[in-house]
Protein backbone atom coordinates (compact mmCIF):
# COMPACT_ATOMS: atom_id res chain seq x y z
CA UNK A 1 0.00 0.00 0.00
CA UNK A 2 1.45 3.37 -1.01
CA UNK A 3 1.93 6.22 1.47
CA UNK A 4 -0.72 8.23 -0.39
CA UNK A 5 -3.24 5.38 -0.11
CA UNK A 6 -2.50 5.00 3.60
CA UNK A 7 -3.01 8.73 4.10
CA UNK A 8 -6.31 8.49 2.23
CA UNK A 9 -7.39 5.62 4.48
CA UNK A 10 -6.63 7.63 7.62
CA UNK A 11 -8.48 10.66 6.27
CA UNK A 12 -11.46 8.47 5.39
CA UNK A 13 -11.53 7.04 8.91
CA UNK A 14 -11.33 10.50 10.42
CA UNK A 15 -14.09 11.76 8.13
CA UNK A 16 -16.26 8.83 9.21
CA UNK A 17 -15.70 9.79 12.81
CA UNK A 18 -16.68 13.39 12.09
CA UNK A 19 -19.91 12.26 10.45
CA UNK A 20 -20.62 9.98 13.39
CA UNK A 21 -20.02 12.93 15.70
CA UNK A 22 -22.61 15.01 13.86
CA UNK A 23 -25.10 12.17 14.09
CA UNK A 24 -24.44 11.70 17.79
CA UNK A 25 -25.21 15.29 18.65
CA UNK A 26 -28.21 15.36 16.38
CA UNK A 27 -27.24 18.62 14.67
CA UNK A 28 -28.58 20.85 17.44
CA UNK A 29 -27.23 22.24 20.71
CA UNK A 30 -29.59 20.25 22.90
CA UNK A 31 -28.06 16.95 21.77
CA UNK A 32 -24.65 17.57 23.32
CA UNK A 33 -25.35 16.75 26.94
CA UNK A 34 -23.29 19.01 29.20
CA UNK A 35 -22.20 21.11 26.22
CA UNK A 36 -25.71 22.30 25.33
CA UNK A 37 -25.33 25.64 27.17
CA UNK A 38 -22.05 26.51 25.44
CA UNK A 39 -21.50 28.82 22.51
CA UNK A 40 -18.85 28.11 19.87
CA UNK A 41 -16.17 30.19 21.60
CA UNK A 42 -16.72 28.43 24.93
CA UNK A 43 -16.72 25.05 23.22
CA UNK A 44 -13.45 25.94 21.46
CA UNK A 45 -11.90 26.88 24.82
CA UNK A 46 -13.02 23.54 26.24
CA UNK A 47 -11.45 21.80 23.24
CA UNK A 48 -8.23 23.72 23.90
CA UNK A 49 -8.24 22.52 27.51
CA UNK A 50 -8.68 18.93 26.33
CA UNK A 51 -5.74 19.33 23.97
CA UNK A 52 -3.62 20.98 26.68
CA UNK A 53 -4.29 18.09 29.05
CA UNK A 54 -3.51 15.52 26.36
CA UNK A 55 -0.13 16.94 25.30
CA UNK A 56 0.81 17.58 28.95
CA UNK A 57 0.12 13.91 29.73
CA UNK A 58 2.94 12.88 27.38
CA UNK A 59 6.18 12.46 29.32
CA UNK A 60 8.89 13.26 28.30
CA UNK A 61 7.31 16.37 26.80
CA UNK A 62 6.84 16.87 23.08
CA UNK A 63 6.97 20.03 21.01
CA UNK A 64 3.81 21.03 19.18
CA UNK A 65 2.32 23.92 17.24
CA UNK A 66 -1.23 25.13 16.69
CA UNK A 67 -2.68 24.03 13.36
CA UNK A 68 -5.61 25.60 11.55
CA UNK A 69 -8.91 26.17 13.37
CA UNK A 70 -12.07 25.63 11.34
CA UNK A 71 -15.61 26.59 12.32
CA UNK A 72 -18.80 25.18 10.85
CA UNK A 73 -22.33 26.41 11.30
CA UNK A 74 -22.40 25.27 14.93
CA UNK A 75 -19.15 23.44 15.73
CA UNK A 76 -15.39 24.08 15.87
CA UNK A 77 -12.32 21.99 15.01
CA UNK A 78 -9.15 22.69 17.00
CA UNK A 79 -5.92 21.06 15.81
CA UNK A 80 -2.32 20.68 16.94
CA UNK A 81 0.67 19.25 15.10
CA UNK A 82 3.63 17.63 16.85
CA UNK A 83 7.11 18.61 15.66
CA UNK A 84 8.97 16.15 17.88
CA UNK A 85 10.26 13.11 16.01
CA UNK A 86 8.37 10.04 17.20
CA UNK A 87 10.36 7.06 15.95
CA UNK A 88 8.65 3.98 14.55
CA UNK A 89 10.10 2.01 17.49
CA UNK A 90 8.47 4.36 20.05
CA UNK A 91 5.23 5.03 18.15
CA UNK A 92 3.27 2.30 19.92
CA UNK A 93 4.36 3.64 23.31
CA UNK A 94 3.29 7.14 22.32
CA UNK A 95 -0.15 6.01 21.19
CA UNK A 96 -0.47 3.92 24.34
CA UNK A 97 0.23 6.91 26.58
CA UNK A 98 -2.46 8.97 24.86
CA UNK A 99 -5.03 6.17 24.77
CA UNK A 100 -4.56 5.42 28.48
CA UNK A 101 -4.88 9.11 29.32
CA UNK A 102 -8.06 9.44 27.31
CA UNK A 103 -9.58 6.39 28.99
CA UNK A 104 -8.52 7.71 32.41
CA UNK A 105 -10.20 11.02 31.53
CA UNK A 106 -13.48 9.20 30.98
CA UNK A 107 -13.45 9.35 27.18
CA UNK A 108 -14.79 6.42 25.15
CA UNK A 109 -12.40 5.03 22.54
CA UNK A 110 -14.62 4.80 19.47
CA UNK A 111 -12.16 3.48 16.89
CA UNK A 112 -8.51 2.45 16.50
CA UNK A 113 -6.68 2.23 13.17
CA UNK A 114 -3.75 -0.15 13.66
CA UNK A 115 -1.99 0.64 10.39
CA UNK A 116 1.74 0.13 10.94
CA UNK A 117 2.83 3.43 9.41
CA UNK A 118 -0.19 5.68 9.87
CA UNK A 119 -2.14 4.53 12.93
CA UNK A 120 -4.89 6.58 14.55
CA UNK A 121 -7.06 6.64 17.67
CA UNK A 122 -10.51 8.23 17.91
CA UNK A 123 -12.42 8.98 21.11
CA UNK A 124 -15.50 10.77 22.38
CA UNK A 125 -16.24 12.59 25.64
CA UNK A 126 -19.52 12.18 27.49
CA UNK A 127 -20.55 15.69 26.40
CA UNK A 128 -20.07 15.01 22.69
CA UNK A 129 -16.54 16.26 21.96
CA UNK A 130 -14.71 14.12 19.38
CA UNK A 131 -10.96 13.55 19.80
CA UNK A 132 -8.52 12.18 17.25
CA UNK A 133 -4.82 11.32 17.15
CA UNK A 134 -3.43 10.35 13.77
CA UNK A 135 0.06 9.68 12.48
CA UNK A 136 0.64 11.13 9.04
CA UNK A 137 3.41 11.85 6.54
CA UNK A 138 6.92 11.16 7.87
CA UNK A 139 5.42 9.92 11.13
CA UNK A 140 4.06 13.34 12.11
CA UNK A 141 1.48 13.20 14.90
CA UNK A 142 -1.65 15.33 14.70
CA UNK A 143 -4.26 15.94 17.41
CA UNK A 144 -7.76 17.21 16.76
CA UNK A 145 -10.83 17.97 18.86
CA UNK A 146 -14.19 18.53 17.18
CA UNK A 147 -16.82 20.21 19.34
CA UNK A 148 -20.47 19.17 19.36
CA UNK A 149 -23.05 21.44 17.78
CA UNK A 150 -23.51 24.43 20.10
CA UNK A 151 -24.87 27.98 19.95
CA UNK A 152 -23.36 29.96 17.08
CA UNK A 153 -20.83 32.67 17.97
CA UNK A 154 -17.57 34.16 16.81
CA UNK A 155 -14.49 32.05 17.53
CA UNK A 156 -11.08 33.48 18.47
CA UNK A 157 -7.76 31.79 17.87
CA UNK A 158 -6.47 29.59 20.73
CA UNK A 159 -4.48 31.27 23.50
CA UNK A 160 -2.46 28.24 24.67
CA UNK A 161 1.24 28.89 24.13
CA UNK A 162 3.09 26.19 22.15
CA UNK A 163 6.20 24.80 23.83
CA UNK A 164 8.10 25.39 20.60
CA UNK A 165 8.08 27.92 17.75
CA UNK A 166 4.74 29.48 16.81
CA UNK A 167 4.84 28.72 13.10
CA UNK A 168 2.81 30.78 10.62
CA UNK A 169 -0.24 29.00 9.28
CA UNK A 170 0.75 26.43 6.69
CA UNK A 171 4.44 26.48 7.59
CA UNK A 172 4.68 23.83 10.29
CA UNK A 173 7.64 21.60 9.34
CA UNK A 174 7.66 17.84 9.33
CA UNK A 175 9.11 16.46 12.59
CA UNK A 176 12.48 18.10 13.24
CA UNK A 177 12.90 18.12 17.05
CA UNK A 178 14.81 15.21 18.54
CA UNK A 179 13.86 13.70 21.89
CA UNK A 180 16.22 11.38 23.73
CA UNK A 181 13.22 9.18 24.48
CA UNK A 182 10.62 9.58 21.71
CA UNK A 183 13.10 9.76 18.84
CA UNK A 184 15.17 6.76 19.96
CA UNK A 185 15.32 4.10 17.27
CA UNK A 186 15.21 1.19 19.69
CA UNK A 187 12.19 -0.30 21.48
CA UNK A 188 11.50 0.73 25.07
CA UNK A 189 13.63 -1.55 27.24
CA UNK A 190 16.59 -1.30 24.86
CA UNK A 191 19.17 1.47 25.24
CA UNK A 192 16.30 3.84 26.03
CA UNK A 193 15.66 2.11 29.38
CA UNK A 194 15.05 4.53 32.20
CA UNK A 195 14.76 7.62 30.01
CA UNK A 196 11.15 8.45 30.67
CA UNK A 197 7.53 7.47 30.72
CA UNK A 198 6.76 6.02 27.30
CA UNK A 199 5.46 2.67 28.51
Amino acid sequence: MTAMRRATTVVALLFGTLIAGCDLVGGNPSGAGGAKELNMQQAAEHADAMLDATVNAVVPEIQWAHHVTTAGSCNVNRRRTVTTIISEQRRGNFLGVVERFWRKSGYTITSVNRDREMPAIFARSSDGFQLALDVGYKGQVHFEVITPCVTKSDVAEPTSVPNGPAYPLGEIPTPNVRSAFWSAEVPVGGTGRGEGGGG
